[in-house]
């Protein structure tokens, strides 16, 4: 009776240190995953002309004219904007401040909640 527990418990710890294998760290490079582009969720990626405080004078004028209370405007607002609708084809360069913006209803004149994004064009 012994001799056979005495046999499972060598089993048992052979068994014990089979499973506590070596790891062996991987050598081979890793290829990282392509960038994922930028993406805007209020809208298509706009291109201005100029991206200024919401409480520049230029802001100010462009707002007043457009009926837009002043007082309403917080953080950028991009000035003379252009959707840019297709990443890298032809026409649709950006050599300005590439934004996404919360509110581009104002005909590209200004849009408002703007954060600077950089597409790398």
């Amino acid at each position: 009776m012994m001799h056979r527990l005495s046999s499972i418990i060598v089993v048992f710890l052979l068994a014990l240190i089979a499973s506590a294998s070596v790891i062996v760290e991987r050598t081979d490079p890793v290829t990282p995953a392509p960038p994922t582009p930028p993406q805007c969720t209020t809208g298509p990626i706009q291109c201005c002309n100029s991206v200024q405080q919401s409480n520049a004078p230029v802001v100010g004028v462009l707002a007043a004219l457009l009926g837009i209370n002043v007082g309403s405007i917080t953080g950028l607002v991009g000035i003379t904007c252009s959707p840019l609708t297709v990443i890298g084809i032809g026409g649709n360069n950006c050599n300005a401040q590439t934004v996404c913006c919360n509110n581009n209803t104002f005909n590209g004149i200004i849009a408002i909640g703007c954060t600077p994004i950089n597409i790398g064009l």
